[in-house]
């Protein structure tokens, strides 16, 4: 039998080694939770971290990156900032802040059209009712003009008509930009004509300096008269307004491949890399054209050029300087927007330049005239010299009164002075001996005043047309100062 003792010791050994066990057991146990805590705080920590940098991307995303976004869509050249950490980029949270980007800039543009869509519209509609007044004030003032002879009248309905012809134009600009007609039809002319009438439309008209180098006839189709005269008028007005006042704008019509050109030469200020580049996006055309882009006043010139450029297949380039340091603008009319009119039947204008090759070829038809033979025989007496005998040309057109003052008025040249060669001269004959010399004619005060009167009526009859309720006295007049 085993003894009390034994068993004792047996249980002690036991419960010792129980213990044992259950110590080791709940020291890894609490191990464990030491473990778990000190994760859980890190867990804990970093996401405070987290959350703390999504909190901050979202303010930066609202503070900074949405108003740039938006920024942006007005002006291009402006940058978007990032993140504010350098890792988010490619994390989700990254990705879905590009995405609200995105569809940020997707509804500010949808909004901007449809607001700019209904602010042309009102727009237009004001500028088409100034428009139809402004025509009826014009007939008015040219009916009048017509009608009365003063020269004190006249000179006053000339600057009343010019003023109108200055808000026509504005408000005739203002209409194209918002997509409206040009709001004339015009029949074929000449593009000197277009030009001068472009030219016309500006208040420092006199600063412009018009040199024609086309071929005589030259001319646009109807339908491309008007939207060239505005396009000109623009760059013109661009020009002058960029330029001191005592300087002129250089104008030059010539022939290219494709077509013909007019350059627009200044000697303004000119402009930055980021203006030119702006201007050149204008006036291109391809963009659409929201009212919001054109600044406060809205500066509509450029935006009405890239309307036109569009519609009517032209080409307006502004991206070289001018040679006396300001701005050079170049218009191309191609070949299928050119026609021909016969100058004889239907001449240009009085006011437009003289095409320089038309002067060429009226000197070159001029033929050089031979010396006069030495005579043979003496004589007792000096005889005066025999005149030669010369072909006769065949008599040139005969200018009207108009005409003829605008050139003594403008200083024009002979062409016979512009060959750049020697030329000689027709010698004239020598009055016979004891023969009154001849005095050249004094002008009566009724001729001066025929002759304003003819000016007059000429400068009337070039820029409108005919009327069919005028005296039948001053039509004859018109159309006989319009013969050239």
């Amino acid at each position: 039998m085993i003894e009390l003792p034994e068993l004792v010791a047996g249980g002690l050994a036991a419960g010792t080694l129980s213990a044992l066990v259950l110590g080791g057991g709940l020291l890894r146990s609490r191990r464990q939770k030491a473990l778990l805590r000190a994760e859980v705080a890190e867990l804990r920590t970093r996401l405070d971290g987290s959350e703390g940098a999504f909190v901050s991307e979202i303010e930066h995303l609202a503070a900074r990156r949405m108003p740039a976004a938006a920024a942006q869509l007005a002006h291009p050249h402006l940058k978007v900032p990032g993140p504010v950490r350098p890792n988010t980029p490619g994390t989700p949270t990254g990705i879905a802040m590009e995405y609200v980007l995105t569809a940020l800039r997707e509804e500010l543009t949808a909004q901007r059209v449809r607001i700019d869509a209904a602010a042309q519209a009102g727009l237009r509609g004001a500028t088409r009712e100034i428009q139809a007044a402004l025509y009826r004030l014009q007939d008015a003032l040219r009916g009048l003009q017509q009608r009365y002879d003063e020269p004190e009248l006249a000179q006053t309905l000339f600057a009343l008509d010019h003023e109108n012809e200055q808000s026509l134009r504005r408000a005739q600009v203002a209409a194209v930009v918002c997509g409206a007609w040009v709001g004339l039809a015009r029949e074929e002319s000449h593009v000197v004509d277009a030009v001068t009438g472009g030219q016309a439309r500006l208040a420092g008209y006199h600063r412009v300096k018009v040199h024609n180098h086309l071929e005589p006839g030259t001319a646009l189709v109807s339908h491309a008269v008007e939207p060239v005269a505005i396009i000109v008028a623009e760059l013109l007005d661009n020009a002058l307004r960029h330029s001191a006042p005592d300087t002129d704008v250089v104008v030059n019509l010539e022939h290219v491949h494709h077509g013909v050109c007019v350059t627009v030469d200044d000697a303004g200020l000119g402009m930055t890399q980021d203006e030119r580049a702006r201007a050149q996006r204008l006036v291109a055309g391809s963009d659409p054209i929201l009212l919001t882009d054109l600044g406060d006043p809205p500066r509509m010139g450029l935006a009405a050029i890239g309307q036109l450029t569009r519609q009517f297949d032209l080409g307006v380039d502004v991206s070289s300087p001018s040679p006396y340091g300001g701005v050079r603008a170049v218009l191309r009319v191609d070949t299928h927007l050119l026609g021909r009119i016969d100058p004889e039947e239907r001449p240009p204008s009085v006011s437009a330049p003289r095409s320089t090759r038309e002067r060429r070829e009226r000197a070159a038809r001029r033929e050089p005239v031979p010396e006069p033979a030495a005579p043979t025989t003496p004589s007792a007496e000096p005889a005066a010299p025999a005149a030669p005998v010369v072909p006769v040309p065949a008599p040139e057109p005969v200018a009207s009164a108009h005409e003829a003052e605008h050139e003594r008025a403008a200083g024009h040249q002979e062409p016979g002075d512009l060959g750049g060669l020697p030329r000689r001269r027709r010698r004239s004959r020598t009055p016979a001996a004891g023969a009154p010399e001849q005095q050249p004619a004094v002008r009566r005060p009724e001729e001066a005043a025929a002759a304003l009167a003819a000016l007059q009526y000429g400068t009337a009859a070039a820029r409108t047309p005919k009327r069919a309720s005028a005296p039948e006295s001053q039509r004859t007049e018109d159309e006989g100062g319009a013969t050239r």
